[in-house]
């Protein structure tokens, strides 16, 4: 009886570095800085890796006045390729600690 005990906590010490090793990183993917960008680089964003913008950049020789439509598209492109980044960086870090575990 007393062994199946000790293996209960060996289990519980396992899981609490899983997770302060999964807070850890998390972390760390927060503080990264992930660029996204539209064709030709006329629009950059730049979001954290908890997906909070922090700057874009426009180029001057897209924006057009007669041609709103078009730069909101490019504003587009670069958040959703940014934030494709970030999910893809998200799935790399995080994805490792859900492997293996029933439900996910």
């Amino acid at each position: 009886m007393m062994r199946g005990m000790g293996n209960m906590q060996g289990m519980m010490k396992q899981v609490q570095k899983m997770q302060k090793d999964m807070e850890k990183a998390q972390a760390q993917l927060n503080e990264k800085e992930f660029i996204g960008a539209s064709t030709n680089e006329f629009v950059t964003a730049t979001f954290t890796g908890d997906r909070k913008m922090k700057d874009i950049s426009i180029k001057e020789e897209v924006v057009d006045p007669e041609d709103v439509d078009m730069l909101q598209d490019l504003v587009i492109m670069a958040v959703n390729d940014a934030l494709a980044k970030i999910e893809k960086e998200t799935e790399a870090t995080m994805g490792k600690y859900a492997k293996g575990l029933p439900g996910f």
